[in-house]
């Protein structure tokens, strides 16, 4: 595999824009501190611009065994 991102989000959605909302419930974040693995695609990143206030990202590395 290669590089996934990890997301989590740290700041409430209440009372934000309704398309930042929308765009958390894309990325599959349903509630506060809730955290979702995704692969790092120029998509997921733009969805992740997006909502950069409201989240917390990690980059995690996956090595092959073997």
């Amino acid at each position: 595999m290669g590089v996934r991102v990890k997301v989590t989000q740290r700041r409430s959605a209440i009372g934000r824009e309704r398309r930042q909302r929308e765009t958390l419930r894309a990325l599959g974040i349903h509630r506060m501190h809730q955290s979702v693995v995704h692969e790092d695609t120029p998509q997921i990143r733009g969805m992740i611009f997006r909502v950069k206030h409201l989240v917390e990202v990690e980059k995690i590395e996956e090595h092959k065994a073997g």
